[in-house]
């Protein structure tokens, strides 16, 4: 077991030189054989172990028994060891998520509380294979797709399982060849939770009546569903940078012209990445709201969303495909890169900008919109870009020769002061070309030697005549 295990540490990479590693000791069969497996590899490899134990209590007597013998026996191997008493079932009722959960979620807190004591590190967990098959059929009974059916990894960011290959009949040997004692936590023993289910009645029935081997059946599952998940994850990531056309904390922007193009299957993973990238997680996301965002974003209909959870919504604005967070935007400042084909939303404010260049021709520049302007596009010094004022501010108005403050403007135009911060500049990498909705530049104003016209359109579209 000790080789089996030491060559998957350094396929994976899961223990390197000087790694600090905080081991969930329950005391019970699997945790304790890691333990010493674990030990065993580190007289070829340097790195320290930290034992950490966790007292559920829930147990009473026998509970306190455990930890008091994971304490011993960390003292009498000389590591370092943290122990902790909490209340899973009131932690339960308090969350409203089930024992299960609770305790999971409990265990990894404290594992984590450690990590940030010691400085940084892993942690390791005792999930074997036949841990793997349980959680296969657990997940298939709740309803998963293909990420679900990969099961759990070796490695997930900061949590290894060094010995989920191995199956627990080779674990029982290792402990009775080694003489290794160890705890017995008899709630293991009662089907009184869904897992214990599966491993006492649903395992056993199958192996009797359907495949002896089940448990090396689901192990293959999971590995060959696990090479397609990386795969699609792997193309996904590409297409979902490709893609971007800006990332804040709280929102993402898509380019809709590109995110159409994809498979329905990789449509469906980057809405889930949207709102894992904003919301840290994907707990109470449905399938539903990925459908629904889905319809959403193919319809196309500009200026319609629709919730999805945690003040998340998921919203259009003609070819860009938002999701965000809901919140207050007043005083925020922006600043977006403006391409001089194509069309662009503001998160901040909720408006989109049109933008084309056409030959003159093609201009009627007697035309008077408020909300489409017309530019010298030789004239433009630079990139363009969307942004709101600035201090010092300065523009030369249409129709005169001298520049003037933005802020006497908004003065002199009687713009309330928290409006003021919201009004987009359309700005070159030298001056400003427009207030948006108000006053353009006469700095790049149309003329008879003007050849090609940049056309920018706030919230329209731009049709060519």
């Amino acid at each position: 077991m000790r080789d089996k295990v030491l060559k998957v540490v350094k396929e994976y990479e899961l223990i390197e030189k000087g790694d600090k590693v905080v081991l969930g000791l329950s005391g019970g069969p699997d945790s304790m054989a890691l333990l010493y497996v674990l030990m065993d590899i580190r007289e070829v490899m340097d790195f320290d172990i930290y034992i950490a134990h966790l007292n559920h209590g829930v147990r009473g007597e026998e509970a306190l028994k455990d930890q008091i013998f994971v304490e011993n026996l960390a003292k009498k191997l000389g590591l370092p060891c943290y122990s902790k008493t909490v209340n899973m079932n009131e932690y339960a009722e308090e969350t409203g998520l089930s024992s299960e959960e609770a305790g999971r979620k409990l265990r990894y807190d404290f594992f984590r509380e450690i990590l940030d004591k010691i400085g940084g590190g892993k942690i390791a967990v005792a999930h074997n294979k036949n841990d793997q098959a349980e959680t296969l059929l657990m997940r298939f009974f709740r309803g998963t797709g293909i990420d679900g059916l990969k099961g759990m990894d070796y490695i997930n960011e900061d949590i290894i399982r060094p010995i989920l290959g191995v199956e627990r009949e080779e674990i029982e040997r290792y402990l009775l060849d080694r003489n290794i004692e160890t705890r017995l936590d008899k709630t293991n023993l009662e089907p009184i939770y869904n897992r214990n289910k599966i491993r006492l009645e649903l395992i056993p029935y199958i192996e009797e009546n359907f495949n002896p081997n089940i448990i090396e059946t689901l192990w293959r599952t999971s590995r060959i569903v696990s090479i397609d998940s990386d795969f699609l994850e792997e193309y996904t990531q590409k297409s979902y940078n490709r893609m971007m056309k800006k990332k804040l904390k709280d929102s993402i922007i898509l380019d809709g012209k590109q995110f159409i193009k994809e498979h329905q299957s990789i449509q469906h993973r980057i809405i889930r990445k949207c709102i894992l990238d904003i919301n840290g997680n994907l707990q109470g996301v449905t399938e539903k709201h990925i459908s629904d965002t889905l319809i959403l974003f193919l319809e196309r209909g500009t200026g319609k969303s629709i919730d999805l959870i945690n003040d998340i919504i998921a919203k259009t604005s003609y070819d860009d495909f938002i999701i965000k967070k809901k919140k207050n935007i007043d005083n925020e400042d922006f600043l977006y890169r403006v391409d001089v084909e194509g069309t662009i939303y503001i998160d901040e404010i909720g408006y989109s900008f049109e933008t084309k260049v056409l030959p003159v021709t093609n201009i009627d520049i007697d035309k008077k919109y408020r909300f489409i302007k017309c530019f010298d596009y030789d004239k433009i010094k630079g990139d363009l870009y969307i942004r709101n004022r600035k201090t010092g501010d300065r523009f030369i108005p249409y129709g005169m020769k001298g520049s003037k403050k933005v802020k006497d403007y908004f003065i002199d135009e009687k713009i309330p002061k928290d409006e003021r911060d919201k009004i987009p500049l359309l700005t070159d990498d030298e001056n400003i070309l427009w207030i948006v909705g108000y006053r353009s530049s006469e700095l790049y104003k149309i003329n008879s030697n003007t050849k090609k016209v940049l056309v920018v359109g706030f919230n329209n579209s731009i049709e060519e005549d």
